[in-house]
């Protein structure tokens, strides 16, 4: 994003230095690294200053009350971490903004029918362990704790030992019924992630729902070996095999309408330039209109590997790192929140949130902000301070109207 788009809001600027990124650009923060750190304690410094009280749950998510924890909390919120390189305000604005609106309401001497929270979701992007919404699945049993605590980031260290590292005991970490039965309303608040609002001409929207999505692994096999030393016809290269199917998944993605196939990385092993590789693992991110297609689009791009595969006699394995249904978020909630802004237009997204993990099992509700680059995961996501203030106001008239209710 452009160094302006930092000082949308005031919150977002004094976070526009943490976490920048001198190679890729944008930001890259990622789960208990000095640039998370700092955010969490931003959060804890900030929540307090408004008169929150601050807590951290057993899976490294951060809560900041206002009124005791209890039954049929208004929750609001997003994430901290980002994409490597990311934009600044996937995740940041959400949180800022959530901050910003209570407070509004505090300093307008509302009192809390109910209690309120704003939660910092660890994790969101995947981007160090691999598995999206990792603070949020932990939270409500999506990921089993033993698979959690065994993921590896690209350091070699697994989460147990970075979980402890922070202080967060490994032992505890998994489905939180205590935390669960807190929520009686989730909204989170995201800059949009496409151009479905500059299309619309709204500052504001609400979510319909999100794509059914995964990430998998293919790792292709071949034979290590000199790159001067073996002559073309004797080669098992997995690389040239991975190029292959790197080609096709555009064209077969396009075969299903609305769906999106994406290979943001590869890793080759032993990763040396005058090498053949032993192993390149291609990773793939599918999402479809509905589970079914996005899983037939996955094995349509599976059988494709193991055809290359075969033909440059190599082997590919699928597997299957992170996984979530289509969700439609509850029809309930979304009516509230329009009554209280006036109708704001509704869209689907094509992006994973936090609160698409919570929408199976409590209330949840989306705000969107105008995006007018339609770009994030990159420097150039932007969301305008107009924007961004009404955000803040749409977030504040929701969050008063459901507090009216509760008096």
């Amino acid at each position: 994003m452009s160094d302006s788009g930092a000082t949308s809001l005031p919150g977002l600027a004094t976070l526009a230095d943490v976490g920048r990124d001198a190679v890729r650009g944008g930001y890259s923060r990622h789960l208990f690294d000095d640039a998370d750190r700092t955010l969490r304690e931003w959060f804890v410094e900030r929540a307090s200053r408004i008169g929150l009280d601050v807590e951290r749950d057993r899976n490294g998510n951060l809560w900041a009350w206002w009124g005791a924890p209890g039954p049929d909390a208004l929750v609001t919120g997003s994430h901290l971490d980002s994409v490597p390189g990311g934009g600044a305000f996937d995740g940041p604005l959400g949180v800022v903004s959530a901050l910003d609106a209570l407070e509004r309401l505090i300093a307008s001497g509302a009192s809390p029918g109910r209690p309120v929270a704003v939660v910092v979701f660890a994790e969101e992007e995947g981007s160090r362990f691999g598995v999206a919404c990792l603070g949020s699945r932990l939270l409500t049993g999506g990921i089993a704790p033993e698979r959690a605590l065994r993921l590896v980031d690209a350091e070699g260290h697994d989460l147990a030992e970075v979980l402890a590292g922070a202080g967060v005991d490994p032992a505890h970490v998994g489905r939180d019924e205590q935390a669960l039965g807190r929520i009686g309303l989730f909204v989170e608040l995201h800059v949009e992630q496409g151009r479905g609002l500059v299309d619309l001409g709204a500052p504001i929207g609400l979510a319909a729902g999100i794509l059914a999505h995964g990430r998998w692994r293919l790792i292709v096999r071949g034979q290590g070996n000199h790159a001067g030393a073996t002559p073309m016809g004797d080669r098992r290269d997995p690389m040239v095999v991975a190029g292959a199917l790197i080609a096709r998944v555009p064209e077969l993605a396009a075969a299903h309408p609305g769906s999106r196939a994406t290979v943001g990385r590869v890793t080759a092993v032993p990763g040396g330039t005058n090498v053949i590789a032993s192993r390149v693992d291609v990773m793939l991110d599918a999402r479809a209109e509905d589970d079914a297609t996005t899983r037939a689009l996955v094995a349509e791009i599976a059988d494709c590997a193991a055809a290359a595969a075969a033909e440059r006699g190599c082997t590919v394995e699928l597997v299957e790192e992170s996984w979530a249904d289509r969700v439609e978020f509850a029809p309930s909630p979304r009516a509230e929140l329009a009554a209280a802004l006036g109708g704001p237009p509704v869209l689907a997204t094509g992006a994973g949130h936090d609160a698409g993990v919570l929408a199976p099992l409590v209330p949840t509700a989306m705000l969107f902000v105008r995006n007018p680059t339609g770009v994030s995961h990159a420097p150039e996501e932007f969301a305008s301070a107009e924007d961004c203030a009404a955000g803040v106001d749409a977030l504040e008239a929701v969050l008063r109207s459901r507090l009216r209710g509760a008096a």
